[in-house]
């Protein structure tokens, strides 16, 4: 199994409220991928990044199809309008 972790700094916070159910919502439409977990910040410290989603996906194959799937694709269209800067890590759970 594969975690696939990303923060996400936008041009405009409020974008997290509306861009954490669109990633939510490829759970069943992306194939390998089991769970998505997206939310916006709740603090807005400094150092808070404005949205984070945790997917979990089958295995290292699904993280690739994931990346190319058109609906995440699409999904990731809009996040780029209003992306500042991310960061992410992807780990393999036993």
């Amino acid at each position: 199994m594969i975690k696939h972790i990303v923060c996400h700094k936008y041009t405009n916070r409020a974008q997290a409220a509306l861009i954490a159910p669109m990633l939510r919502a490829l759970v069943g439409k992306v194939p390998g991928l089991i769970r998505m977990e997206a939310g916006p910040d709740i603090l807005g410290s400094a150092r808070s990044y404005d949205l984070a989603l945790v997917a979990t996906l089958e295995d290292r194959a699904a993280l690739e199809v994931y990346a190319q799937h058109p609906e995440h694709l699409q999904v990731k269209e809009y996040i780029h309008q209003y992306l500042e800067k991310s960061v992410s890590v992807d780990f393999e759970v036993e």
